[in-house]
């Protein structure tokens, strides 16, 4: 019987492997079932998240090297500072800079992990976090240009409005004693995103003098990378198949149509949205030039920049469930109100 117990110091290395791996063995696990079925697919799903990871590369180094940076100098301190005060100034001014910041939905990642892991509330974080991946300056250039500048006003709006109710519900729900562990273990406290805030130090600016602040900041890059690039490029994996699988005309067949019915079905289908922001447009474009609602449109939009597969994954990684749970209701909820008061806006 002994022989056929399994032994616990044989087994740990395997566990260890699996805990650490197990996003990248999913990956792989993932490829090799699409190439069992049709090669084809599955060389073209690996080059398709090889691709969006690249395309997403700037946002998320400029979001490493600052989270990097902050820990590394210690101004992580002052940025926790700076969102102390009144909770409510706090969550507008999140809301105003997530819609008006340059980060998408992946790459503000890095950031959202430095801001929880400091103590920031979570109300101003949600804030921040649900408004960033709707709108960016380029975004709102080009929807401007595609569904003009009435459509790219709205959206911005709705980035904002989303950002600052879900900021005001985590708020309520936070004076209860909730969500007082938003993080999961591991993140933070030496994991993605930095340590925690500590007791009041000096702020070296220069921390490449200091070879101990040098080996922070390399650690600290080396881990969010790590963390962002597993997780991702499993999420890009799952956006390449959902492409392949769900052709853009019954996304057509769903959204077309008047009244409050296409506004519903529009948020159900951003949820798992398989386009980015950018792509999405023509579509929105093209089925409001077919006579969908503009409601139905932005509810699309605003659903899908902040539920999409990436999106929502990376917070899946990074938060703790009911955390996951509000981010979506709120994403939900958001985009839904924008497309009723677009609609209605409309009509007027």
């Amino acid at each position: 019987m002994s022989d056929l117990t399994l032994n616990p110091r044989r087994t740990a290395p395997l566990r260890a492997l699996w805990t650490s791996q197990r996003v990248w063995l999913a990956a792989v696990a993932l490829l090799a079932s699409m190439a069992l079925v049709d090669v084809t697919l599955a060389q073209e799903s690996f080059l398709f998240a090889v691709a969006a990871l690249w395309h997403t590369a700037p946002f998320l180094v400029l979001s490493i090297l600052v989270a990097a940076y902050c820990g590394a100098t210690g101004a992580d301190r002052l940025v926790a500072r700076a969102f102390t005060g009144s909770p409510l100034l706090m969550i507008l001014l999140a809301s105003i800079a997530g819609a008006l910041s340059p980060f998408c939905s992946c790459g503000v990642i890095p950031l959202i992990a430095a801001l929880l892991a400091m103590g920031v509330p979570l109300s101003a974080v949600m804030a921040f976090w649900l408004a960033s991946p709707v709108m960016d300056p380029s975004m709102f250039v080009i929807t401007a240009g595609v569904l003009g500048p009435e459509f790219a006003v709205a959206k911005t709006l709705a980035a904002a409005g989303i950002g600052m109710f879900g900021g005001l519900v985590v708020h309520l729900l936070s004076r209860g004693g909730a969500f007082e562990r938003p993080l999961r273990d591991g993140v933070g406290d030496g994991g993605c995103g930095g340590a925690r805030v500590r007791a009041p130090g000096p702020v070296v600016w220069r921390f490449w003098d200091d070879p101990g602040r040098r080996a922070k900041f390399g650690r600290e890059a080396l881990s969010t990378t790590l963390f962002l690039a597993r997780w991702l490029f499993l999420a890009f994996l799952l956006e390449s198949l959902m492409l392949a699988l769900v052709p853009a005309e019954r996304v057509t067949v769903l959204l077309g149509g008047d009244g409050v019915g296409p506004i519903v079905v529009a948020t159900l289908v951003g949820v798992p949205a398989y386009l980015n922001g950018y792509a999405a447009l023509p579509l929105v474009g093209g089925l409001i030039a077919q006579g969908m609602a503009p409601g139905a449109g932005l509810a699309f939009l605003v659903a899908g920049g902040v539920t999409s597969i990436p999106a929502a994954m990376a917070v899946w990684a990074l938060a703790r469930p009911p955390v996951f749970a509000l981010y979506i209701g709120l994403s939900l909820t958001g985009a839904f109100t924008a497309g009723l008061l677009m609609q209605v806006w409309t009509m007027l």
